[in-house]
């Protein structure tokens, strides 16, 4: 079973294409008279002060009123019926796992943290887009009940959110128990916005991130076959002010540039018999290609490597989405929920506001933007002296890092089966932590 619980056809290039297919109605308020980039467009559409999905929508992300108990359900059978009657009961787009599996999820992510901090410094611990604060609760109750005193007493919990609905979630989430008051503090914010942090912070510290990678803004790029330029999507409002649709430039933008060079990293070293090859195969069966790039996931990895250099990360996302109508690599679902049934859209463009936009992470690629964005990984060309050091770096089925750092039982049915473990097979959790070697 595959879990999220929210929940092109040929093209031929020139420098300006507006093809019906690409076209789409309603969105004209997020852009203007001017063309944006994708990623802008994305990020209005999630994240705008008055039109975006999230900064009008406190209940985008729903809050449980009590935690489940597994182990009075009978099966998944039971356990279907029990979501299905509180999506049906409330008009939120979905529930996190976080939320849904509360509070061992959490608790497993502490125990991680517990396993591998320095309790010599205090704990310092950033989550980046905090959704109803459960994590944060249930990591501040966790490390109250099982760490030593002087761990709690001194710890920070900072949560950089950047809807105010959400922000103000997470603070009366936090505030059920008095203890963790003082601990924590909302920071309403883009964490992607360097100016936001302040000072470099030299102490080491965790940075949690769940289900965040999937909303954060991707560029789109495209090429005609295997061998032509790659070309930038930008989106534009049509003439007639009710449509919007895509043109494409060549490549300008700085940062999908180097995202473009990471992801062909491993491509450059094969050589030029490789490249006489895709030449003579793309006369042959010329291919068009569409490609999502995670340039919003490069810009944060950028700042939190910038401003938190000793930081130990966990993100945790999905590593593979079914049932996407949108073309390219690592295409979005644009889900969008009306009378407790949910539906997608055949086209980014298509969102205004009403409708979640999600992407699958291509963990291998995030490991690669880390490096580079640790200074480890040197780009082509990059001939600066200095480099940085290299990170361990692990990704884990989200059944095994539950099985080594959780309590799967809590989360058992009668009849043995356990949501946690059986259904959330397209999701992934990354962890990377600095080291002290060069090499």
């Amino acid at each position: 079973m595959f879990s999220r619980t929210r929940k092109l056809p040929l093209i031929t290039l020139a420098s300006r294409v507006c093809a019906p297919p690409l076209e789409a109605l309603y969105s004209t308020h997020i852009v203007g008279d001017k063309p944006v980039l994708v990623r802008d467009f994305i990020h209005s559409a999630l994240y705008h002060p008055l039109h975006g999905y999230f900064s009008q929508r406190s209940r985008s992300v729903g809050v449980l009123p009590s935690a489940i108990k597994f182990n009075q359900l009978q099966g998944r059978k039971a356990y279907m019926r029990y979501l299905d009657n509180i999506y049906k009961q409330s008009d939120i787009s979905w529930f996190t796992p976080v939320e849904l599996f509360k509070p061992w999820y959490a608790h497993a992510i502490a125990e991680a943290i517990m396993r591998t901090a320095n309790f010599s410094v205090p704990l310092k611990i950033y989550e980046i887009g905090g959704g109803s604060g459960t994590c944060a609760k249930g990591i501040l109750d966790y490390i109250m009940l099982n760490a030593p005193a002087k761990v709690y007493n001194s710890m920070t919990y900072t949560s950089v959110e950047i809807s105010p609905s959400l922000a103000e979630v997470q603070r009366e989430t936090v505030s059920e128990v008095r203890s963790h008051i003082p601990k924590f503090r909302v920071e309403c914010r883009d964490a992607a916005d360097r100016s936001g942090w302040g000072h470099v912070e030299q102490q080491p510290c965790w940075v949690i991130m769940l289900e965040v990678l999937d909303n954060l803004p991707h560029d789109l790029v495209l090429k005609e076959n295997q061998i032509s330029p790659w070309m930038e999507v930008w989106v534009e409002r049509q003439h007639d002010q009710e449509t919007v649709s895509e043109l494409y430039k060549p490549l300008q933008d700085s940062l999908i540039t180097r995202c473009i060079d990471i992801m062909d990293f491993d491509k450059t070293t094969h050589g030029t018999a490789v490249s006489t090859l895709k030449s003579i195969w793309s006369k042959i069966y010329p291919k068009s290609r569409r490609c999502w790039l995670p340039t919003g996931c490069l810009k944060l990895l950028e700042v939190l490597h910038e401003v938190l250099p000793k930081m130990s990360l966990i993100a945790s996302d999905f590593s593979y989405l079914p049932d996407v109508k949108i073309p390219g690599e690592r295409a979005p679902l644009v889900s969008t929920k009306k009378d407790g049934s949910s539906s997608d859209y055949d086209s980014y463009m298509k969102a205004k506001g009403d409708a979640d936009i999600f992407f699958p992470t291509d963990f291998w690629l995030l490991e690669q933007i880390d490096h580079y964005c640790s200074g480890w990984l040197k780009l082509h060309g990059d001939h600066s002296s200095e480099k940085g050091k290299k990170r361990r770096t692990i990704m884990l089925e989200t059944s095994s890092f539950m099985e080594e750092f959780g309590l799967p039982t809590k989360t058992r049915t009668k009849d043995g089966y356990n949501p946690l473990l059986d259904d959330f097979k397209n999701t992934k959790i990354y962890l990377s932590v600095p080291t002290h070697n060069i090499k």
